[in-house]
């Protein structure tokens, strides 16, 4: 009853007799935890002793950690400043509902409070031994020194292969050295998990299963058959602009199966119709062309370079040039010891002809995405400060620097990039393509934070052309996936400013709302509204760059209320958003099949069935909703969208950058930057696997994760699920569990390889 702010229950606490604090009751406890943390703050104003607080919040804790309300106690910690505490008061029954409440609360806070929940969280499930639980929390931190702890503290070699098949999956270059696995041949086994060897093996039993192995050809997927006269009766002339997009739908459709229908057939089939198929293909088509045949055998290395190895004995420079950027492709997210992409592509970064140029750099790129290999950067920087390189040949060079070394904060890369962007004249600087050199300087910072901001200083220095854009892309990559509300707000601001004509900036910052706020459902809700709110207001600049926004925040995951607006943004006045549009429609149903939208593209392939380059779109748009047949997911979230893989979204950045500018880049002869998606291309399975690695089909439930966050009990983690047989396909907010408890799975997250082991206790019914 006493007056507010008075704080009256914690006075007499303290002035009367040391009982036992739980015997008064859990909302008297509750009561005084909300006191004690008011108290605090101002003891902490006044910067007076708080052993007696201290000695209240032990009693406190003790309780909350006894009586399942672990929430509270890391609530009244976080105020006090003490978290540390909660490693001693953990136990095996409450530790996982604490960590859980942990790491679910760290997205909230301001940094640097997160790093210490998290770091909290670690040493907790360090102490349980629940080390995969552990290994995603070093991830999330990017702190090799915790991954190391956790293969040296570890026994269990079965446990270790499931920590490399987690290493494999985020895409980080890992080696394993003595310590952590004192066995020769253990070690080469478990290094040969982390270079994602089987993936492709994997991919195709999980095909095989769903019975997808069947090639399809692009009419498959446009379905013209299924519209009306006006559309089809103009598709039968052959043009270079519809072949190269039969190039890549073929290409996104039979992603990694190994066999397609124009560029795989056999040559006693119909007379080298292969090479036929190239030859339909234009100039810089042809690099596509080429390139496509790497897309179609992706992550299978051998095959890959030996179906490839024929256009090198090309005399054709576009078709070398593909060849280059096929053998990238292949190897993109698979380590092989003897560096294949390397010893090929390495000779021709330095030659004459600038379209090869490009070709060996970003088949590095892909090849060694978040490697940060040496040997790259001493082959790419010379090229950023070679004189007679071509703007474009610098501006390939820059990306894929940034991407071999994503999150590095490399000193020396970025100072080479910046020099290369201080040489650029003014005329080079209007060039579009001259925009990929900040990205490129953007990506070395990716979710790296405070760590640009000497960098951010330095561009601040730059041609006033290219300075707000250099700013705004540093800015939108180094806070990527942190959801920091300040940074979202900055960004909006800047698009709230009405410009002349030529200023680019708002492009990237549109695009920055959605980098930051990708990283949890609430700031992901809300940045759909600010950008529908972006769309009635903003200049032709910033409307061109929403959809591309909302297509990174929807990204395989197709939410209706985004597909409508994409759906009525595709037939806008304004061909630059309508383009833009279309390709979304593309990236939010990349391989979902979803039904919807593949029949907004037909409509759309009709409705714009005379103008060329939108219909482009389309059928880009139309191969990246059958991505893989279906079996495939771009987004870069992974471990139920708790870690997001820095190469997936580096490539995803590069993309949507490009798209910007679709006139200059992806309907120009620099088309082949749709490859950059490879880097995102990951199988959205569940593939469960026993105790030697080979498939083990077992029941599984999949349904809609259920936040449990702080309920009370053990309440289920899944709704509305169905039960299957694995291998499995997930769809975006979908969560597995195993229906019988005949196996105990190594990993509590079930998605990728999952390894199984059988349960002692089990008895069958």
């Amino acid at each position: 009853m006493s007056a507010e702010g008075e704080r009256e229950s914690l006075k007499y606490r303290l002035l009367g007799s040391e009982g036992d604090i739980g015997s008064w009751g859990h909302e008297y406890v509750r009561n005084l935890a909300g006191e004690i943390a008011q108290e605090y703050a101002k003891r902490q104003s006044e910067e007076a002793p708080i052993d007696d607080l201290m000695e209240l919040v032990h009693q406190i804790v003790a309780f909350h950690m006894q009586h399942n309300a672990e929430p509270e106690a890391v609530d009244l910690l976080m105020e006090v400043e003490d978290l540390d505490l909660l490693v001693e008061h953990g136990d095996k029954n409450n530790f996982k509902r604490t960590c859980l409440y942990l790491t679910s609360s760290a997205k909230y806070l301001p940094g640097p409070d997160d790093i210490l929940v998290l770091d909290i969280a670690y040493m907790i499930y360090m102490k349980f031994e629940e080390f995969t639980r552990a290994l995603q929390i070093a991830l999330y931190l990017d702190n090799m020194q915790y991954v190391k702890q956790i293969f040296t503290t570890c026994n269990d070699l079965l446990q270790k292969k499931q920590f490399c098949y987690m290493l494999a999956r985020q895409g980080i270059t890992f080696e394993l050295d003595e310590e952590m696995s004192a066995d020769d041949e253990e070690r080469e086994g478990l290094q040969e998990i982390i270079n994602n060897t089987k993936l492709n093996e994997g991919y195709l039993t999980l095909a095989r299963d769903i019975e997808v192995m069947e090639p399809k050809s692009p009419e498959d997927i446009y379905k013209a058959h299924l519209l009306d006269g006006r559309a089809s009766a103009g598709a039968s002339v052959d043009s270079a602009r519809q072949n190269l997009a039969a190039t890549f739908v073929n290409a996104f459709v039979n992603a990694a199966f190994g066999q397609d229908k124009l560029m795989t057939v056999t040559s006693e089939a119909s007379s080298g119709s292969s090479t036929n198929w190239l030859y339909k293909n234009k100039d810089h088509g042809k690099t596509s062309a080429a390139a496509s045949l790497g897309m179609i055998l992706l992550w299978d290395v051998d095959s890959g370079l030996a179906q490839i190895d024929k256009y090198f004995h090309s005399t054709d420079t576009p078709v070398i040039a593909g060849a280059l950027l096929g053998v990238g492709i292949v190897n993109c997210g698979v380590k092989n010891d003897c560096d294949p992409a390397l010893a090929l592509l390495a000779d021709y970064v330095d030659r004459e002809d600038s379209s090869i140029r490009i070709g060996a750099i970003m088949g590095l790129a892909l090849a060694y995405a978040g490697s940060q290999n040496e040997q790259i950067r001493s082959k790419l920087i010379p090229v950023l400060g070679d004189a007679k390189a071509t703007l474009d040949v610098i501006a390939f060079a820059a990306i894929s620097l940034g991407i071999v070394f994503v999150g590095s904060c490399n000193e020396d890369i970025a100072q080479a990039i910046i020099f290369a962007l201080m040489d650029r004249s003014e005329a080079e600087l209007s060039d579009p393509l001259s925009r990929l050199l900040p990205l490129g300087l953007g990506l070395l910072y990716l979710g790296k934070q405070e760590s640009v901001e000497a960098t951010a200083e330095v561009s601040k220095t730059f041609n006033e052309k290219i300075r707000k854009h250099c700013d705004m892309t540093l800015l939108s990559c180094a806070y990527a996936g942190t959801g920091n509300v300040l940074k979202v707000q900055h960004f909006l601001g800047q698009c709230a400013q009405h410009l002349e004509k030529g200023e680019t900036f708002q492009g990237p910052a549109v695009l920055g709302i959605a980098m930051v706020a990708m990283a949890e459902e609430l700031g992901l809700e809300m940045a759909i509204r600010s950008l529908e709110h972006l769309l009635q207001y903003g200049e032709q600049n910033i409307r061109k760059a929403v959809p591309l926004a909302l297509g990174l925040l929807c990204i395989s995951n197709p939410k209706v209320n985004v597909m409508d607006t994409l759906s009525r943004l595709s037939h806008d006045s304004d061909s630059e958003v309508a383009m833009a549009a279309i390709i979304s429609l593309g990236l939010i149903g990349a391989g979902t099949n979803n039904a919807r939208i593949a029949g907004m593209l037909r409509n759309l392939s009709s409705y714009y069935y005379k103008e060329a380059s939108l219909l482009f779109c389309v059928r880009i748009a139309q191969g990246l909703v059958h991505l893989g047949k279906g079996l495939l997911t771009l987004s870069p979230y992974h471990s139920e969208r708790f870690l997001l893989s820095p190469t997936a979204l580096a490539g995803l950045v590069t993309l949507l950058h490009a798209c910007l500018d679709m006139k200059a880049m992806i309907l120009g002869k620099y088309h082949y930057i749709l490859y950059f998606l490879v880097l995102a291309m990951q199988p959205r399975m569940l593939l469960t696997v026993d105790e030697n690695l080979k498939p083990l089909p077992v029941p599984v439930r999949v349904g809609q994760a259920v936040d449990v966050v702080g309920q009370a009990g053990r309440p289920k983690t899944i709704t509305g699920f169905q039960t299957h047989t694995t291998p499995v396909l997930l769809s975006a907010g979908d969560r597995a569990e195993l229906a019988t408890e005949k196996y105990i799975p190594l990993s509590p997250i079930l998605e990728g390889f999952v390894i199984l082991k059988e349960n002692p206790d089990y008895r069958e019914d």
